[in-house]
């Protein structure tokens, strides 16, 4: 079974270097369900040819059971419209310490919003927070990517 660990957190945008705003990858990301999460994302690259994932979440926070399978991006096009509900972010990859931390950058309806992320081996295994992260909100339902894709379509708690 597929396992995943990851921290949460909120971000102040102007505290990012512009060093770590390079080479971004346009997310859309679609929810064909949200019980329990079912995801299929595409991911657009200015130098490579586009991927994508078909993904299945556990319940949980922290950790949380994850199944994700690479499928073709003109299959994750077709899906998209069958979503009940679709985000767009850019979505960097910054090094900091021993990790990579994913950044990302909401679009459209949650224009202004930055998270980031950070994935682990355990739940006790200590990592360096960047100092552009903030509250962490690991914890806080309101910010799982369904939950916002909910909220950008109207159809989420405010």
């Amino acid at each position: 079974m597929g396992v995943e660990i990851e921290r949460k957190f909120r971000v102040d945008a102007s505290a990012v270097p512009e060093a770590a705003r390079v080479n971004g990858a346009r997310f859309t990301q679609g929810y064909l369900s949200h019980e329990p999460v079912v995801r299929v994302r595409l991911a657009e690259y200015a130098d490579r040819a586009p991927e994508a994932w078909i993904t299945i979440k556990g319940r949980g926070t922290l950790t949380r059971a994850e199944f994700e399978y690479a499928i073709p991006a003109e299959d994750a096009r077709a899906m998209v419209p069958l979503c009940v509900a679709v985000l767009a972010k850019t979505r960097y990859h910054v090094a900091v310490g021993d990790h990579t931390w994913d950044l990302d950058e909401y679009h459209g309806a949650l224009d202004g919003l930055w998270l980031a992320e950070v994935e682990l081996t355990r739940e006790d295994e200590p990592f360096e927070r960047p100092a552009w992260v903030t509250d962490e909100v690991t914890d806080d339902a309101r910010y799982t990517n369904v939950a916002l894709a909910l909220k950008a379509f109207g159809r989420g708690p405010a």
